[in-house]
């Protein structure tokens, strides 16, 4: 399976022969907790992401199902009833990094705004964010955070638990790049 995802990045950003860079290991988190309630919260760190290091571009993909939270009972309801992740197993964005330029990367981090397109639930919504990248030991550390809207991807919240979830969802993202 890993391998499948790892080719379609690979595909999905026209890498042939770009020079590029990838994360098997990334950790992309997402919070929609409210005061007074219990978190919500969630981690996959298991998200791929290839970055085309001649133009920016940037796919990432995660397995809904490999989002992870401290509660079983939150993720099954999240699984099931949110992000129906049988239905919809995979979340990708397909972006580009602006005014990327890898010769002007060094160890003190500079931020970059990136934009893309996110697709969750089946919904296609573009998206942006400010992220932190720098290099460390030959390789690109990336790390940024967005809000998106649950409404905006068609997800349902449960009348019985709106005042639970936060109406804006904060994603956060952690990538460590190494060259293929």
């Amino acid at each position: 399976m890993k391998k499948i995802i790892i080719a379609t990045l690979i595909f999905m950003v026209n890498l042939t022969f770009a020079q590029k860079y990838l994360s098997k290991e990334g950790k992309v988190s997402f919070e929609a907790s409210v005061p007074l309630f219990e978190d919500v919260y969630a981690l996959d760190k298991t998200n791929v992401a290839v970055l085309n290091t001649d133009t920016g571009e940037l796919a990432t993909l995660s397995v809904v199902k490999n989002f992870k939270f401290k509660v079983k009972l939150m993720e099954e309801h999240f699984n099931e009833s949110y992000a129906e992740s049988e239905k919809y197993p995979k979340t990708s964005f397909k972006g580009k990094i602006q005014n990327f330029d890898k010769n002007k990367l060094s160890a003190t981090p500079q931020k970059y705004t990136v934009n893309g397109i996110l697709n969750f639930h089946g919904v296609n919504k573009e998206v942006s964010s400010i992220a932190n990248i720098y290099t460390k030991d030959g390789k690109i550390l990336m790390q940024g955070a967005f809000s998106v809207k649950p409404v905006d991807y068609k997800v349902t919240v449960p009348k019985m638990v709106t005042k639970k979830v936060a109406e804006n969802v904060k994603i956060k993202y952690d990538y460590i790049l190494t060259k293929q």
